[in-house]
Order: structure tokens, then C-alpha cells, then sequence
């Protein structure tokens, strides 16, 4: 991306434009990821809050606007589908520390799109459309795609029914910023006391959606992984297989998968749950067995693309044993099992041996190749890799 809005120090937006604001200015930060979020959206929320007015709001459609004036690099990508209730209470409270906004209509009966450009007079919000509804995925694609070519640093993704607090972006947006992470996405389970607020259903289902999905994207230590809250680097957006991404409601979990295939890092951010009175159309019994097959496949994928494609390593080996000796075990055991009960003979002892030593083998080799895998999760954020890389090329064009 040409023309990064990487700064040398703060930003603080005023009505005399943005101006620099010297580090020194700024609090020493408190030891700790929670204190380095505290520092960030302290300073954010200190921004004087500048709006400016449409003259004509026609001017509002996504084909006249420019690019934004980016200054901070932050910007937000809302899916607007039958958002009409909530939509202008979400973006009343986007604070002036984002640059830019994409409200993208997904083919919305409501007319989500018209609505917005109708009664929004923030010069940052723009309207994206897409023919056909695409389901929530479709809408953060096209709104990604128009983000990272629009020259933004940060994509952060809020929903447009009020159950995301925009306040909270802070917390987001700071470990990207910082290099600590690449894709930060949020975790209500996280203070114990708030989890009484999601309904019990949602809780169960999502215990169970967690589990599986640790197994299907390789995240060991990650939770909550349907939540739509995150924020995610441009240059790491800029490489995801964006035709491959789930459209509908199973896109952020298989964000998380196409993440780990590209070795980015990925982090939890505290959040507590808010419910109102929106309506999901994610229903547990509709979706059950379909994010059942897509986390197996996924699963599946993710074995062989990081174990026997990429690389050949001492677990890829105990994977392979751990496979053999568990299906001959259980086959060979299984069939000696029949054969007693069919002519009432009890197994010879070393059959039974056989079958047992092979089971427990298999076990073994099995919980040592789960150790090797939670314990590959990426730890180096790849936004950093890419900027090295970038920069090196740079200094080679500039050499020729």
C-alpha cells in the first residue's frame, strides 16, 4: 500500500485539522497490556470531536467520494443489513480517532444504504453497496477490499445492531499499533460476572462453536470465536484469499482459519456482552451441523497445508503413527470382539495385548502431536514480517 499513513507521533484531531502531538506529551504508558489500552483510549477520547456538515448529501454515495484523508489510519467497516433501528446510535458514538467509515448496504431490503445517506452528516461515513446479498462475510469483504485499497493501516469491524460498543476500539485497535498482534477480536467470556447477560442458549452454543474452532484454525488460546468484534492490520487484510472466506455466518471463524494458514497473530480483547432488543438470524439448530462439516474440512485443511505441505516435522511423524496404530487397533480389536461373542470364545491373551498396546500408542503419539501443535501457535505478527520485506524492496528499487 503506497502512501501508509504511518506517523512519527500521535494524531490529535481538532477544528484547525489534525495536528502532531510529541510523545513527550503524552503519559509514560502503565506496564501491561491493560494499561497501554487504558493510555490509548484515554488520549482518544481527549480528541476535541470535530464534525463537519454535508452541504448536499447526495455527494454522500461511495462513487463521489475520495479516498480518505487518512491520519490516523483507522477505519471502520459496518455491515448494514436491516440496521435501520440501530445504525445512527452506532455511529454517533464512533469516536474522531477513526479516519474513515464503510456502511455497506448488502443488498438490504430496509434500504439501509438510502437510510444513511439520507441522515448521516459525518463527512467520514461512506456507503458501499453489493448487488446481491452476501451474507455478513460478502458485506466485510467488499468493505475490507475498499479499505485496504483506500490506503487504511487499521480495519476494525462493528455491527450495525448496537450490540458492539464503539468505545471500546481502543483496546482494538492498540496491540496492531503497538506490533503486538494482527488481528484482535473480542472475548465476552472473559469477565465471569457479564456472561449472565448472554442468553443461555447463545452461551452453550458458543462453548461449543469455541472448542471446535480451537481444533479447525489452530488458535489453542483464543475464545468466543463467532464474536464480530475485531480489528485486523491492512497488510495482513491485503493477503487473505478473500474468494475462499465463508460469506455467511461462518466468516469470522474461518477469517481465524485463513489467519493461521498465513501464520498471523491473533489475540483476545476483553469485552462485556450487550443484548438489546435486535434480532439475530443465527439460528443453533440451522447452523449446527454445517459448522460441524466446515470445521472438520477446515480441520483437515489446516493438517495437512501446516504438517505435510509447508513443512515435514518430528509431529507430522507422530500424527502419521498416531493414525495407524489407533485404526489398526481398533479394527484389528474390534474384529477379535466379534469373533469371540460370534462363537462364544474368549480371546487368546496376546490378541488382546496386540489390540491394547496399539490403542494406547496411537493415544500417546496422538496427545504428543496436540502438544506440538498448541504449542506452534504463531507468535511472531506478520505485519512486521511484510514491512521488513516491504522496505527491503524498496531499498533494492532505489539501489537499481
Amino acid at each position: 500500500m503506497s502512501g501508509e499513513p504511518v506517523s512519527a507521533a500521535p494524531v490529535v484531531l481538532g477544528r484547525q485539522g489534525p495536528a502532531r502531538l510529541p510523545f513527550s506529551a503524552l503519559p509514560a504508558p502503565p506496564s501491561g497490556v491493560a494499561g497501554r489500552f487504558k493510555v490509548l483510549a484515554s488520549a482518544c477520547r481527549s480528541r476535541p470531536r470535530s464534525v463537519l456538515l454535508f452541504s448536499d448529501r447526495s455527494a454522500m454515495t461511495h462513487e463521489n467520494l475520495s479516498a480518505p484523508a487518512w491520519t490516523t489510519g483507522i477505519a471502520v467497516v459496518i455491515p448494514s443489513y436491516k440496521v435501520t433501528r440501530h445504525i445512527m446510535g452506532v455511529l454517533a458514538a464512533i469516536g474522531p480517532e477513526v479516519d474513515a467509515v464503510y456502511c455497506v448496504d448488502d443488498a438490504c431490503p430496509d434500504g439501509s444504504g438510502d437510510f444513511i445517506e439520507s441522515n448521516v452528516v459525518d463527512p467520514r461515513v461512506r456507503v458501499l453497496r453489493n448487488p446481491q446479498n452476501q451474507g455478513v462475510g460478502g458485506a466485510m469483504i467488499t468493505g475490507y477490499r475498499q479499505a485496504v485499497a483506500d490506503g487504511a493501516l487499521v480495519i476494525v469491524k462493528i455491527d450495525g445492531d448496537g450490540q458492539m460498543d464503539p468505545t471500546l476500539l481502543p483496546a482494538f485497535v492498540a496491540p496492531i499499533l503497538e506490533g503486538e498482534a494482527d488481528y484482535a477480536k473480542g472475548n465476552r467470556f472473559w469477565d465471569l460476572s457479564q456472561i449472565r447477560q448472554m442468553p443461555a442458549l447463545r452461551r452453550i452454543g458458543n462453548l461449543g462453536l469455541s472448542f471446535m474452532a480451537k481444533a479447525s484454525t489452530g488458535y489453542w488460546d483464543i475464545f468466543d470465536p463467532t464474536n464480530g468484534y475485531t480489528a485486523i492490520h491492512a497488510r495482513v487484510a491485503a493477503n487473505l484469499p478473500f474468494d475462499s472466506i465463508s460469506r455467511r455466518y461462518f466468516f469470522e471463524t474461518d477469517m481465524l482459519f485463513r489467519l493461521n494458514t498465513i501464520r498471523a497473530v491473533v489475540i483476545d480483547v476483553p469485552m462485556d456482552a450487550r443484548y438489546g432488543d435486535e434480532t439475530s438470524g443465527l439460528k443453533a439448530s440451522k447452523i449446527f451441523f454445517e459448522f460441524l462439516f466446515k470445521h472438520v474440512r477446515n480441520l483437515g485443511k489446516r493438517i495437512v497445508y501446516n504438517y505435510f505441505l509447508r513443512d515435514l516435522s518430528l509431529a507430522s511423524l507422530e500424527l502419521l503413527a498416531a493414525v495407524g496404530l489407533l485404526v489398526f487397533g481398533v479394527c484389528f480389536g474390534g474384529w477379535h470382539w466379534l469373533q469371540s461373542i460370534r462363537f462364544s470364545t474368549g480371546a487368546p491373551l496376546g490378541t488382546v495385548m496386540i489390540a491394547t498396546v496399539s490403542v494406547v500408542s496411537g493415544l500417546q503419539f496422538l496427545l504428543a502431536f496436540l502438544g506440538y501443535d498448541i504449542a506452534s501457535i504463531p507468535r511472531r505478527p506478520l505485519a512486521r514480517v511484510l514491512a521488513k520485506h516491504r522496505t527491503l524492496i524498496n531499498r533494492t528499487s532505489n539501489h537499481e
